[in-house]
């Protein structure tokens, strides 16, 4: 019994040993931006804001991240998601000097809204308040909602009374039930209004991109997703084009599934700084933050430079498929039939 719990005890040191190492080697601190959780809406609970922080993250990123911004969903982003949440958070960091070795803000979903906010106003309200701004590097936007969901514009329009089965359905898949009467964030996620907070933000930190066309729901939700899409965010937000539309693809060059070929219906125009990274048919909106590997990743961009001296870069490789007229090129990520999306995220941070 005492060999069983010493050999325990060992393996738990290890692995906490093996994540810290990993952690230190890293140039930046990772902070994680969670994005819209359902179950907030239905349970209004500040009290669990945090443990349902941590749960968000609980399966790869947490054990990996120096720190995290938690906020509530059934609140609004100029609202009391800014004064009561990411305020003190961020008066916090900058006492404590957390991105004073540089910070890279990791977010999903709505956490990219989020994130985008909080680059346009941080310096603000930090030099007012007589504190060091925070010195945002990058951030990694993992199926982000900047652009808004169109699911969020369907969810209030049902809330109004403005619904048919089609439209009650697609909302019981991504919610989990039935929309009640608090839309908290929702509002902020309809595609016009997230497209309107902070829009341009001054700041020129670069925005990295990466982005699922996977499926989830049994397909409830794609109906009313133009382009393609991960089924909550679709290709425009996610990429971060510069206008809502229906794109099928962050390139002009290479589609999601890593088919080298023109993209009539790729972005064209981006928002200011950002750039679409990585890209694949085979992760869908929740199972992209996940150490789940699900199949092969391309590449829209395959290296940026986010500072002097510090890049993110993914090796990729070319793979002829077919024969004679059915021959197809593809381009795929190094190691990505193996490692989850994450993982390959978490690689490219730099060092």
């Amino acid at each position: 019994m005492k060999l069983s719990n010493h050999i325990l005890i060992i393996s738990f040191l290890v692995t906490v040993l093996c994540v810290s190492s990993h952690t230190q080697a890293k140039a930046y601190k990772t902070v994680l931006i969670h994005g819209f959780q359902a179950q907030q809406l239905f349970t209004i609970d500040s009290g669990k804001l945090e443990s349902d922080g941590e749960a968000y993250w609980a399966d790869y990123w947490g054990a990996l991240a120096d720190e995290r911004i938690d906020w509530p969903s059934f609140e609004r982003v100029e609202g009391k998601i800014a004064s009561d949440y990411l305020w003190p958070k961020l008066k916090s960091m900058s006492e404590q000097g957390t991105c004073i070795p540089g910070c890279i803000l990791l977010t999903h979903s709505t956490g990219d809204l989020i994130a985008r906010y909080i680059i346009d106003n941080q310096a603000n309200w930090l030099e007012n308040a007589g504190l060091q701004p925070l010195n945002i590097v990058a951030t990694f936007d993992v199926a982000g909602a900047g652009g808004g969901s169109e699911l969020a514009d369907v969810a209030v329009n049902v809330a109004n009374g403005a619904s048919n089965p089609l439209t009650e359905a697609a909302i019981r898949a991504w919610l989990g039930r039935s929309i009640g009467e608090t839309l908290g964030v929702l509002n902020d996620l309809k595609v016009n209004n997230a497209r309107q907070i902070a829009s341009f933000p001054d700041s020129r930190t670069p925005r990295l991109r990466f982005v699922a066309d996977g499926d989830l729901f049994l397909g409830a939700t794609k109906l009313f997703l133009p382009g393609k899409d991960d089924s909550v965010v679709a290709t425009h937000s996610a990429c971060g084009a510069n206008q809502a539309g229906s794109f099928d693809s962050c390139s002009l060059n290479i589609a999601t599934d890593g088919k080298v070929a023109s993209q009539d219906k790729g972005v064209r125009h981006f928002l200011p700084y950002h750039y679409p990274m990585l890209m694949s048919d085979n992760y869908d909106h929740l199972s992209i933050i996940i150490d789940n590997a699900k199949g092969k990743v391309t590449a829209a961009n395959t290296a940026i430079d986010i500072a002097s001296n510090k890049r993110v870069a993914f090796d990729t490789y070319t793979k002829n498929e077919g024969f004679w007229l059915w021959k197809k090129q593809y381009t795929y990520v190094r190691n990505s039939d193996n490692q989850s999306m994450s993982a390959l995220m978490f690689a490219a941070l730099p060092e």
